[in-house]
């Protein structure tokens, strides 16, 4: 095993054995910019995925980076399934980023380097599956990104670290992943070196100042229109373009995907309860306010301007009084 004091020393893309754990778009990203700057022994990823009434097999966006650039991917129900042929692969570092499971102690124990996370937060805050979501959800003003080493608890491992970046009052949970994956890309690139000849610096984390990220369940979703039109807007945005956030009227589903909010006060009105019809959507009375909805879907049909489903509503009898659950 090739013991690195120094990268001048050594050609460390070619002396590194680095397996990646990852699945989603985000973490093919960060993999994307580790593939042209080191060589990637294995991947790791979740099964693939039978999807339509036909079963068609979906390659997640980790396995087809994989495949494009000619790595071994391994995709096993359980990490201990593979935990021999690892340990024979003598690994340097392991990096994980979106891989959905908590490895092993036996696993974590195996790369000399040890094990290392790229997360989309600034921990401790935000430690779980969905922090992207949850700091948009929550009116968080920033993020950023973390590495860190990785422990047997949920994302509690010493930060190595750390880069941040503000959330615009317009970003979605689909404009920052894109923001972050690259943010994340690109940290552990500069970060990496100092992994490699011990010069890293290691902080614990605070457990006190943590805050968590749950992963989104379908309860989240439904939005709430008690609370105030910044928390309506905040999870609209947060819940875009994934899974999305949702209403009922009369009785069937409608998704939100785009408001505004609005300096409108209805003192007479019911919260949930449509305020009027706009040339760009239409108003949903809210604990201090209103909320404008700008983008909806109703259920089993495509996207449509909110203006466009409230005509439709309008030609079918009252709109305006109309009350959303």
């Amino acid at each position: 095993m090739v013991i690195i004091m120094n990268l001048e020393d050594v050609n460390v893309e070619k002396e590194l054995k680095i397996l990646y754990m990852g699945t989603p778009e985000f973490s093919a990203t960060v993999l994307k910019g580790l593939v042209s700057n080191y060589k990637i022994r294995a991947i790791v990823t979740q099964p693939d995925k039978k999807v339509g009434r036909e079963g068609k097999i979906l390659y997640s966006p980790v396995k087809q980076v994989g495949i494009d650039n000619t790595i071994l991917v391994l995709q096993p129900d359980h990490l201990m399934d593979i935990y021999d042929d690892l340990k024979d692969m003598e690994l340097d570092l392991i990096i994980t980023c979106a891989f959905g499971k908590i490895l092993p102690p036996e696993v974590l124990e195996l790369p000399r380097l040890g094990c290392i996370n790229v997360h989309a937060s600034l921990l401790p805050k935000l430690r779980g599956g969905a922090p992207i979501h949850r700091a948009i959800i929550n009116g968080y003003s920033k993020t950023g990104i973390t590495i860190m080493y990785m422990s047997k608890g949920m994302d509690e491992g010493d930060i190595i670290s750390q880069r941040e970046i503000p959330i615009d009052i317009l970003d979605t949970a689909e404009t920052l992943h894109d923001k972050l994956s690259v943010l994340g890309r690109d940290l552990l690139l500069d970060t990496l070196p100092s992994i490699i000849n011990g010069t890293n610096s290691r902080t614990p984390q605070d457990d006190s100042l943590a805050t968590y990220g749950y992963v989104i369940k379908r309860e989240d979703e439904k939005l709430d229109f008690s609370k105030s039109k910044r928390e309506v807007y905040n999870k609209i945005r947060g819940l875009n373009s994934w899974p999305g956030a949702y209403t009922l009227v009369d009785g069937t589903i409608l998704k939100v995907w785009e408001s505004r909010i609005s300096d409108n006060v209805f003192s007479d009105k019911l919260d949930g309860e449509v305020t009027a019809v706009y040339p760009d959507g239409f108003g949903i009375k809210v604990s201090d306010g209103e909320i404008v909805f700008l983008t909806v879907q109703p259920e089993g049909k495509t996207r449509m301007s909110a203006s466009d489903y409230a005509r439709g509503m309008v030609n079918k009898g009252n709109f305006v009084g109309k009350i959303f659950e």
